[in-house]
């Protein structure tokens, strides 16, 4: 008896779970192919993935392998080629062999070595005693018996083979004077006094990798030597693959090995690229065969699915349009109000009820006058209802007041359109009505607004005028735009051309605190970007400062609106500022001869010295009848590099030092650089201070004032040795570098200039008054050659700033970084 009651609830719940099985079955029915399909091309996927990089794998252990064996050829030929150059290097330091016995014996050793471009036989003090090269090596590019070698062409592997008795291998840092990418062998000569010079064998690269490299390699891959910095030297060199310039992700790291390549070290590296690789994976047209069935079937399943769907969803779409209608005519804050033919009230929606206080049953069947009328606005209310019922109302709405329950009352406007059935006829008149008393209020306040805008207009102390473009008209001008220009558009035009001949780009942020905008509606001002200049009117006398802008006016015309301020005042401090400024540059270069007279002294008694012994060993040579022509030449032109020498170095002091008006112009930054260096290098070698220089190639020109920027240099390098050599640094620590890089700093494309030495720092309460004008940690110094490099800086667009670096704690040294936009 008890299971009588609950048989209506079993019986719900079992409809209720066999429908739920029901949709659950068309579900499972729809996305099963689905999934069956994206489950087979998941699993073709993965095998063609896996057997791609089964191959990839097999390709690079081959790659790796092959890259290994020619390493090793590579170092047995140079260990063979040593060890012959050991046994000819022992025959010179064993005094079994002289310059003219060296020829015959290099000539042959360079025939049995392909590879080898030239051996130099070089003594203790870097003069060539012997040299010959191979028949391949061009002229220009050979060495000659007699000629000195620089320091700096063989410094490092002479030092060290020097130092150390051992051959040394060398990769020189550049190929000068457009020789071949060649490997420098070092080999140790000795005597009875010890070191006595070393044997330089020099190998070429191409030639190296075209002997010692396996055919088999070569053919296969492309070979090349890279230097530490991952550069080609000599070899060959694949391009990227695809158009992006990279190689595919799945191949990347694939197709490319390298390794060391001993005994060279120095970062010498031997690469090899395959020609060629396998196919990507998404190359395989059996998974784009596959991929493309799977996507047909995909696609023909979903649309069957979505024809099904279709039919139910129109059924829902209508249901929720209608329930989606009546809550927006229930929730809008617009009132709606319908007339039929004869004027009588047929609907009013839930937002004119409550805008008016009145119900929907005090309105509906209501005729004229209605109860929402004002009693004195009637007799015009009902002749603007005849026009409605007449179909004469504008499109433009008709503002009315309107009455509300409690006798209140507010600004409203009306929009009335014709009210269709649905078989086209129309049955009434519909209104919409929207509460304007705010934005007539608002409208007010504008209005009052601009009025006190133009009082204040007309006040300034600046020239105001707006005008139409391409026409005559003035349609604004305050009162000192009258008084300067008159009533015309003569002035404004004036001010508008000669203000684009001279003016420059600026941003927002570069005008004065003034704004030229102050009122008017942002939202339609034009968006092209305002002028900036300053120019000198003869009529007015007066500089005037010209700002412009383009904006929308009243009227949806374009206008020109232009700001003119008085700046004469301001023209003559800075002018007189500039000048200042310009003797207090003057004064900081005279500071900076002056402090270094000695030093520049020290410097030219060197040529000066040179010359006069040229002179006296020739005149000494022509008076016994010992001198020939070819020596007599040779003399002559020594003294005269001498004296050009000397001649360069006064040149250089005079420009220095010479005061003009600052002249920018586009300079080269590596010559800007080498000119300032001229004359630090001086005192940096009184004070035993080393100067280490890197500037990076390709820069572009800078628009600057030489003479400025070289004073700035010459400033913060003289500081920085006069810092290290107060600290007192040992020789090997005591240095100052310069880096010149490109970078960007502060979204602007720049020229960074960097100036580090080894001193011992700046007290922190120094850094925080560095630049600023007399002062000075210097006992003797004045305070202003810091405060004039920011000056100079600054007046190149640029920034200036000092860091402290340091050990742990302990501070080991000093960066001034200035840069200057390009």
């Amino acid at each position: 008896m008890s299971s009588v009651p609950n048989s209506p609830f079993l019986l719900a719940k079992a409809n209720h779970w066999r429908e739920r099985l029901a949709r659950f079955n068309d579900r499972f029915s729809v996305l099963a192919p689905i999934l069956s399909v994206a489950l087979f091309l998941l699993a073709i996927t993965a095998a063609l993935w896996y057997l791609h990089s089964e191959e990839l794998a097999r390709e690079r252990d081959s790659l790796k392998r092959n890259v290994e064996y020619a390493q090793q050829r590579v170092r047995l030929r140079l260990l063979e080629r040593q060890e012959v150059l050991m046994r000819l290097a022992r025959t010179i330091s064993n005094d079994d062999s002289d310059a003219s016995l060296f020829q015959p014996r290099a000539e042959s050793v360079l025939a049995q070595s392909p590879d080898l471009a030239s051996l130099t036989w070089i003594d203790d003090g870097r003069a060539i005693v012997a040299a010959a090269a191979a028949p391949l090596l061009p002229n220009s590019l050979q060495r000659r018996p007699g000629e000195q070698l620089s320091p700096g062409d063989t410094e490092s592997g002479f030092a060290l083979t020097r130092d150390l008795m051992q051959p040394v291998y060398v990769q020189p840092a550049a190929n000068a004077l457009g020789r071949d990418a060649m490997l420098e062998l070092y080999l140790p000569l000795s005597d009875s006094n010890g070191f006595a010079g070393v044997l330089l064998a020099e190998f070429s690269l191409d030639g190296l990798i075209r002997h010692a490299i396996p055919n088999e390699v070569s053919a296969r891959y492309a070979i090349a030597l890279l230097d530490a910095n991952q550069q080609v030297l000599a070899g060959q060199s694949i391009p990227e693959r695809n158009s992006a310039g990279q190689l595919l992700p799945w191949t990347n790291g694939l197709e490319e090995y390298q390794v060391p390549v001993s005994p060279v070290g120095n970062g010498l590296l031997l690469r090899a690229q395959a020609w060629r690789v396998s196919p990507g994976l998404l190359g395989n047209m059996l998974f784009w065969l596959v991929a493309a069935l799977s996507l047909l079937a995909a696609w023909t399943l979903i649309a069957n699915w979505r024809h099904l769907r279709r039919r139910q969803q129109a059924q829902a779409l209508l249901q929720a349009e209608i329930t989606f209608r009546q809550a927006m005519e229930n929730s809008m804050a617009t009132g709606m109000r319908a007339l039929d033919l004869q004027g009588r009230i047929i609907y009013v929606n839930p937002a004119f009820c409550q805008m008016t206080g009145w119900s929907e049953s005090e309105l509906v069947g209501t005729t004229a006058p209605f109860p929402y009328w004002p009693d004195d606005d009637r007799a015009d209310l009902n002749l603007y209802l005849q026009d409605e019922l007449g179909g004469n109302a504008t499109h433009m709405g008709h503002q009315m007041r309107v009455k509300r329950k409690d006798g209140t009352l507010f600004d409203a406007r009306l929009y009335v359109t014709p009210l269709v059935d649905t078989t086209g006829k129309q049955s009434g008149w519909m209104a919409a009505m929207t509460d304007i008393t705010e934005p007539n209020r608002i409208r007010r306040q504008l209005s009052a607004a601009q009025e006190r805008f133009t009082t204040v207009l007309q006040a300034l102390d600046a020239s105001v005028s707006v005008a139409p473009l391409g026409s005559t008209e003035l349609l604004f001008a305050n009162r000192l735009y009258r008084q300067w220009f008159g009533d015309d558009t003569r002035g404004h035009l004036t001010l508008v051309e000669r203000g684009a001949t001279l003016g420059t780009q600026y941003s927002d942020d570069s005008l004065d605190t003034v704004d030229g905008f102050a009122g008017l509606p942002t939202d339609s001002l034009a968006d092209s970007v305002g002028d900036q200049a300053e120019l000198y009117v003869p009529n007015l006398d007066k500089w005037l400062e010209i700002r412009s802008r383009y904006l929308n006016w009243v009227d949806g015309r374009i206008a020109q609106m232009v700001i003119a301020t008085d700046i004469t005042a301001r023209k003559h401090a800075e002018d007189l500022a500039a000048s200042q400024a310009e003797r207090a540059q003057t004064a900081s270069r005279l500071i900076t001869m002056g402090e270094m007279a000695s030093s520049v002294a020290h410097e030219l008694n060197q040529p000066l010295t040179a010359i006069s012994n040229y002179c006296s060993g020739m005149l000494s040579r022509i008076e016994s009848g010992q001198i020939s022509t070819e020596d007599l030449q040779t003399a002559l032109q020594k003294t005269a590099k001498q004296a050009q020498r000397a001649g360069q170095i006064i040149q250089r002091i005079r420009a220095f030092v010479k005061r003009s008006e600052p002249n920018r112009s586009w300079c080269n930054v590596h010559e800007l650089v080498e000119e300032a260096l001229e004359l630090v290098e001086i005192e940096a070698r009184r004070r035993r201070v080393q100067l280490t220089r890197y500037v990076q190639p390709h820069l572009p020109p800078i628009h600057v004032d030489p003479i400025l920027i070289e004073q700035v240099l010459i400033n913060l390098m003289k500081n920085a040795a006069e810092s290290v050599d107060a600290a007192a640094r040992p020789l090997g620590k005591r240095k100052v570098d310069l880096n010149v890089t490109r970078a960007s700093i502060e979204g602007q494309d720049c020229v960074r200039f960097q100036i580090t030495d080894t001193g011992s720092g700046l007290p922190p309460e120094v850094l925080e008054r560095l630049f600023e004008a007399f002062f000075s940690t210097k006992q003797e110094g004045m305070g202003i050659g810091l405060n004039l490099c920011r000056s100079i800086v600054e007046s190149h667009h640029g920034r200036i700033q000092a860091q402290n670096l340091y050990n742990d704690s302990l501070p080991e040294g000093c960066r001034f970084t200035f840069w200057i936009p390009i």
